[in-house]
């Protein structure tokens, strides 16, 4: 299935932390996690073991939502958090 990454989706992404590489990733391999209104999303968390906005991060998750139209996902949004999971 094709992936289009809405330019909104993908202008809040970059300014949270990820980008299309990573949003796609997610989509491809990630965990599925619960949505609402009929949308999709699937996480992944990442090693990041560096700082942002002035405190370190051992890793950061990527959610991302979407919608399927026909063979088409089309992203909605994005969230990314920074912390530490258990893999």
């Amino acid at each position: 299935m094709d992936i289009q990454i809405d330019p909104h989706t993908l202008e809040r992404a970059e300014e949270r932390g990820t980008n299309e590489e990573e949003i796609k990733e997610v989509i491809e391999t990630g965990t599925e996690i619960p949505a609402k209104h009929r949308r999709f999303g699937k996480a992944k968390v990442y090693k990041f073991k560096q700082e942002r906005h002035g405190k370190y991060y051992e890793q950061k998750r990527v959610e991302v939502f979407y919608i399927i139209e026909e063979n088409l996902i089309i992203t909605v949004t994005v969230y990314v958090f920074y912390g530490k999971w258990e893999l």
